[in-house]
């Protein structure tokens, strides 16, 4: 088979680390980078330690509104589709990226295969939701990470099309961990200074732009992270690195070490080795549930449920007694609990492929 893959953000390029490295065992990959995630540490860095192949076109897409940025995307995809006539077109998540390819393609009458199918918030003023449910309801073979995508695809009529091979971001946990080792991991701060991992942290991740687009929220976020007991590790996101860089000075905040993006061995390493976790992405949730730390999660709608058993991973308001009380909980871990699937999703992923040719 020829397959034609859409990547443009980072929690794609972890998918196809596994999934692309299956599927060309047998079979002709092309692989497209839209360019969504430009920058080295959140790209080009993922591609060289996770030994993905160099992308076959790369449209240095980025930036721009959403509807600038996926009609961009859907000419440029488009363009190659007509090139490669692939027999599938394989996409992950729910990206401005895995949008613009599912409506090029279906207007070309290529079959569609969406990865993570069936993950939903139920809530429209998240835009990657907009880009889930249009996905799904124009492709042609609907892959689900866990039951409740299953679940939620049967509730929209689209049970027949789906299949629940588990989650490949599970697969790319088990296999890349430990890869790393947390006494010898360095990170460069924002200043421009190494640093070694303190003995002792916790581990924050805040990118999306209901918590960063102003001050307010992102300063009880850093007040909780403040009155923690050890210090707190935050990867910052390119677009929030000037904000956070001036409320640390403004505030005195001196128990967060700002560093740049890290690349996902560097952090999966922190999550194995953090005390506890907090973070607004659906990627890290399920890490930190994978690695059985207790996590955060600064959103007011649920992505990953699967997630919130036993107090594992707790919703909070972006307000720091609500974050501080939250991390205060227990959870509770049921070692026989894995609805995330075998860490074989790839496998079953490239068999789902063949057989529905």
């Amino acid at each position: 088979m020829k397959i034609l893959t859409v990547v443009g953000a980072r929690p794609q390029f972890i998918k196809a680390a596994v999934v692309s490295h299956e599927l060309r065992k047998k079979h002709t990959e092309i692989l497209v980078h839209t360019g969504q995630h430009f920058d080295h540490n959140m790209s080009g860095q993922f591609f060289e330690e996770l030994n993905i192949p160099d992308p076959d076109y790369n449209l240095g897409i980025s930036g721009g509104s959403h509807a600038e940025m996926t009609g961009k995307m859907m000419v440029e995809i488009e363009k190659v589709l007509l090139k490669e006539k692939p027999e599938w077109l394989l996409l992950y998540g729910d990206t401005n990226s895995t949008l613009a390819a599912a409506l090029a393609a279906v207007k070309l009458h290529t079959p569609i295969c969406h990865v993570e199918a069936g993950t939903r918030t139920h809530s429209k003023t998240n835009p990657e939701e907009i880009n889930r449910i249009c996905t799904d309801h124009v492709s042609t073979l609907l892959l689900a990470s866990t039951q409740s995508g299953m679940d939620e695809m049967k509730k929209e009529g689209l049970s027949e099309r789906g299949y629940l091979v588990g989650d490949p971001m599970y697969d790319a946990f088990i296999q890349y961990s430990g890869k790393k080792d947390v006494r010898e991991l360095k990170m460069e701060t924002l200043e421009g200074i190494t640093v070694k991992v303190p003995d002792e942290f916790y581990y924050l991740t805040c990118h999306r732009e209901e918590n960063t687009e102003d001050d307010k929220c992102l300063r009880e976020i850093f007040t909780a992270m403040d009155r923690l007991d050890a210090p707190v590790v935050y990867p910052v996101h390119p677009r929030n690195k000037q904000r956070a860089i001036r409320m640390r000075k403004e505030r005195g905040f001196r128990n967060l070490i700002l560093v740049e993006p890290v690349g996902y061995l560097e952090s999966i390493c922190l999550v194995n080795h953090a005390k506890k976790i907090v973070t607004d992405s659906g990627g890290l949730q399920r890490e930190a549930f994978f690695a059985g730390k207790k996590c955060v999660t600064i959103l007011d709608f649920v992505i990953w449920p699967e997630t919130m058993v036993g107090k594992r991973n707790v919703l909070s308001a972006p307000k720091a007694e609500e974050i501080l009380s939250k991390l205060a909980q227990g959870q509770k871990i049921d070692k026989n609990y894995n609805p995330f699937g075998d860490a074989q999703a790839s496998k079953k992923i490239v068999e789902m492929l063949e057989e529905k040719i």
